[in-house]
């Protein structure tokens, strides 16, 4: 695996663990919902070669 896949997979995770002690309801599902969407398009495109 890249580094840089890692360490942006590791970033995304830093700030769902923020997310969840900080944020309340539903703002705190939709920061989670987007940043799997971020590390989805990460893993895609890592997987792809890119």
């Amino acid at each position: 695996m890249k580094p840089k896949y890692l360490a942006a997979l590791g970033f995304y995770a830093v700030l769902a663990l923020l997310a969840g002690f900080t944020l309340d309801g539903v703002f705190r599902i939709a920061v989670w919902i987007f940043l799997l969407g971020l590390a989805a398009k990460i893993w895609i495109a890592n997987a792809a070669g890119w």
